[in-house]
């Protein structure tokens, strides 16, 4: 794995940006591969900086000459400073993953809500990944390991497509506080570990559905079968949290673009509790 560093001043104190329709220069001090189409880039401000994410939140990240695309934060600057990763499938998240050290993007944001894993203190957390999924649940991950007193077991679960598609490779067996199972749907030479859909390893995470909180990004299939087998097994519609995504334009609850039923997910969401997502999510096509 190949990390780029740069040589940057110090940036300016922090100053809370006033305008949420303009963006924020922000330069890339460092990048690195995760899969063969997506990277992690982190970031500094240039001059004046963007108020404090939480886990879960997203930012607007501007391609100058592109566009923008909405990208939760997959690090946080008091977890490792402030990062967002992104897979190249369009105009702008391709020229985002082109962006080399020393670059200038622009973010707009915070915005939207966050996984509040506060809510499961003393609780058993359930941490549920598909595919870029785990980005997202990345600051999530580092906080609950980081402090395993603070709940009860703590489990994560990560499925992807190929070994190739899996994203932290590293930094997974760091997490030694919590049960980690990983899956794969297709195998590749020396792949030794689980093949089968994310869901199957629900067997064998251990908590008490009465007593946990579980954590749901991925693919919006996979989060549907997670959420469902979750509450099946008596984790509360309540207490399930997913990382929902829409085509998101203003990011400030004024286009519609992202609008699930009565839900506008840049404001409401992107992270909502499966009891109130669940009867639009399962209307075909929404």
């Amino acid at each position: 794995m190949t990390t780029e560093l740069s040589v940057v001043a110090p940036p300016a104190p922090a100053v809370r940006h006033a305008e949420p329709r303009l963006p924020v220069p922000y330069r890339v001090i460092a990048r690195w591969p995760e899969t063969p189409d997506t990277v992690t880039l982190r970031l500094d401000p240039v001059a004046e900086a963007l108020a404090d994410f939480v886990p879960g939140q997203f930012a607007m990240v501007h391609c100058f000459g592109r566009g923008e695309i909405p990208v939760s934060v997959s690090s946080i600057p008091t977890t490792g400073g402030l990062a967002h990763t992104v897979r190249g499938v369009g105009a702008v998240s391709e020229g985002l993953c082109a962006a080399r050290v020393g670059d200038v993007l622009g973010l707009r944001g915070p915005y939207g809500t966050g996984w509040e894993l506060e809510r499961a203190l003393g609780q058993d957390v359930v941490v549920v990944a598909g595919g870029i999924g785990l980005a997202p649940l990345r600051p999530l991950i580092r906080d609950a390991v980081a402090e395993p007193r603070r709940h009860g077991r703590v489990n994560v679960l990560i499925g992807a497509r190929t070994p190739d598609d899996l994203l932290s490779k590293y930094e997974t067996r760091r997490w030694a506080t919590a049960y980690t199972g990983v899956t794969v749907d297709r195998p590749a030479d020396g792949w030794s570990g689980e093949v089968g859909l994310v869901t199957r390893l629900l067997d064998r995470a251990r908590f008490d559905p009465p007593r946990s909180w579980a954590f749901v990004c991925g693919p919006e299939p996979m989060i549907r079968a997670t959420a469902r087998d979750l509450v099946h097994r008596g984790v509360s519609g309540d207490r399930v949290r997913v990382s929902l995504e829409r085509n998101m334009r203003c990011a400030t609850a004024t286009c519609g673009h992202c609008q699930l039923g009565p839900v506008l997910l840049c404001r409401d969401g992107p992270v909502v509790g499966w009891d109130r997502a669940e009867p639009w999510l399962s209307v075909r096509e929404l």
